[in-house]
């Protein structure tokens, strides 16, 4: 079984910036990928940026070159570096890793931003 432990969310004004951490611990063999997903009220979650065991990065059309998403593999970590941040990024955004050869998708429990002056 793997973990996802988030952090790093929190009330930000608009045009300020946050950054996201998600750890991951357990039975870890083979991290295929790991990313970031966002779920806003009323609306279905998205995909926000993601980075390959490769380091090939995506990202939504919305965040870029704004987020920025890495990773430490000698920590199972990913990080999103949220900048210029707008109020329509308010959003639980939840950890996602990729593992092992079956392609089993782990989720975090989420962490809650909010963009508002």
């Amino acid at each position: 079984q793997v973990q996802l432990v988030e952090s790093g969310g929190g009330l930000v004004q608009p045009g300020g910036s946050l950054r996201l951490s998600c750890a991951a611990s357990g039975s870890i063999y083979r991290i295929n990928g790991m990313g970031w997903y966002r779920q806003a009220p009323g609306k279905q979650r998205e995909l926000v940026a993601a980075v390959t065991d490769g380091g090939s990065t995506t990202y939504a059309n919305s965040v870029k070159g704004r987020f920025t998403i890495s990773r430490d593999n000698a920590k199972n970590t990913v990080y999103l570096q949220m900048n210029s941040l707008k109020p329509e990024d308010t959003a639980v955004y939840y950890c996602n890793l990729d593992h092992g050869i079956g392609h089993v998708h782990y989720w975090g429990q989420g962490t809650q931003v909010t963009v508002s002056s």
